[in-house]
C-alpha cells in the first residue's frame, strides 16, 4: 500500500485547525495536534505518543534522534505503550506487542474548551488468539497539560485473564545531574540496575538524584511524582489513577545501551513510567474493565 493509500482513512478524522493527519518519520501514519496552549504528535504505529510541548516550552517528551520508525520495531522516546506484558519474554517481544502494533484511529473530538481528544484501538492481531477476548483502547486528550487512558476490557465469556501494562513515558530534561525525582519515598522498590534478577530495597526517606544507572520499580504505590529540573527550571507533575506501579529509569553510561539510543543521551532523559507491572498486575474477570489513567503537567521551578 502506497503511503498516501494508508492516510486515506485516517483523514476522515482530521479536524481543521486541530487535527492533521500526514506522513510522519519513516512514512508512519501521524496524528497532529495543535490546542491554544500546546501542540502534539501520536503515531498510529504503537498508538504512541511521540511529542507534546506547551507554547513557549521545551518538549515535554524525550525522543532519540536514533529512533527507528518502522513497521516490526519500537519507537525510542515519547510515550511507548507497554502491553500486555512488561520486560522481556522468551521468543517474544520485549514489553509486549502492541507498541508494534498500527492501531487503529477510532475518533477525534474538539471540545469547546479547546482541548483535543483522540481515541484508538488495538487491532485483533493474527497469531495473538490468547489476547483475542482483551479489548483495548488508548484515549488521549491534550490541552494545557497531557492525559493518556489504556483502557482494557475482558470480554470472555468464563476467562480471567492476567496481564501487564505500562506507559513507558520519557521525559526531557535540561542535566540529568541536576534532576530530582520526589513522591517516592516511603515506598520500597526493585533495584534491577544489578541485573535481571530485582534486589529488594527497603523505602527511602529522600528524593532519587541521578549519578549512576538507576532501574527501579516502586510496587504498591499511587502516589504523584514530581520531576524537578533545575536546569530548564521545570517541574514536570505526572498524577495517576489505576496505577499501583511507578518504574524510574536513567541508563546512564552502562555498556548495554539499546543501539537506537546515543551515548550521551542518558543526560537529557529520564523515565517515570505509571502502570501495573509485576506484582501489581491486573487479574481482570469476565465482563471486567481496568483502567490506568496519567495526567502530565507542568510549571515553572521556584
Amino acid at each position: 500500500m502506497k503511503p498516501e493509500e494508508s492516510l486515506a482513512a485516517p483523514r476522515r478524522h482530521e479536524i481543521a485547525g486541530r487535527v492533521e493527519i500526514v506522513n510522519g518519520h519513516g512514512g508512519l501514519p501521524l496524528v497532529k495536534i495543535r490546542t491554544p496552549w500546546s501542540t502534539a504528535e501520536i503515531y498510529l504505529h504503537g498508538a504512541h505518543v511521540a511529542g507534546f510541548q506547551k507554547n513557549g516550552e521545551p518538549p515535554l517528551l524525550f525522543m532519540s534522534a536514533k529512533s527507528h520508525f518502522a513497521a516490526g520495531q519500537a519507537i525510542r522516546g515519547g510515550v511507548p505503550i507497554c502491553f500486555p506484558w512488561f520486560g522481556n519474554r522468551d521468543g517474544e517481544p520485549s514489553h509486549g506487542f502492541a507498541r508494534l502494533t498500527e492501531w487503529q484511529l477510532l475518533k477525534t473530538a474538539a471540545a469547546p474548551d479547546g482541548t483535543v481528544t483522540v481515541h484508538f484501538a488495538l487491532p485483533p492481531i493474527q497469531g495473538r488468539a490468547a489476547w483475542k477476548n482483551l479489548r483495548t483502547e488508548f484515549v488521549v486528550t491534550v490541552g494545557a497539560t497531557l492525559t493518556m487512558e489504556l483502557v482494557a476490557a475482558n470480554e470472555s465469556c468464563g476467562e480471567t485473564l492476567e496481564f501487564e501494562a505500562c506507559l513507558h513515558t520519557y521525559f526531557q530534561v535540561g542535566d540529568i545531574g541536576a534532576v530530582s525525582v520526589h513522591g517516592l519515598e516511603g515506598a520500597p522498590y526493585l533495584n534491577f540496575a544489578e541485573g535481571d534478577n530485582a534486589v529488594p530495597r527497603p523505602a527511602e526517606c529522600y528524593a532519587i538524584t541521578f549519578n549512576r544507572e538507576t532501574n527501579r520499580t516502586y510496587c504498591g504505590t499511587t502516589s504523584a511524582v514530581e520531576i524537578r529540573d533545575a536546569k530548564l527550571k521545570r517541574v514536570i507533575r505526572v498524577e495517576k489513577s489505576g496505577s499501583q506501579s511507578t518504574v524510574v529509569w536513567n541508563p546512564w553510561t552502562t555498556q548495554k545501551l539499546p543501539e537506537d539510543f546515543a551515548p550521551a543521551d542518558y543526560k537529557r532523559m529520564i523515565c517515570v513510567e505509571s502502570g501495573n507491572v509485576k506484582q501489581n498486575k491486573p487479574s481482570l474477570a469476565p465482563g471486567k474493565t481496568s483502567a490506568l489513567k496519567v495526567v502530565l503537567s507542568s510549571s515553572p521551578l521556584k
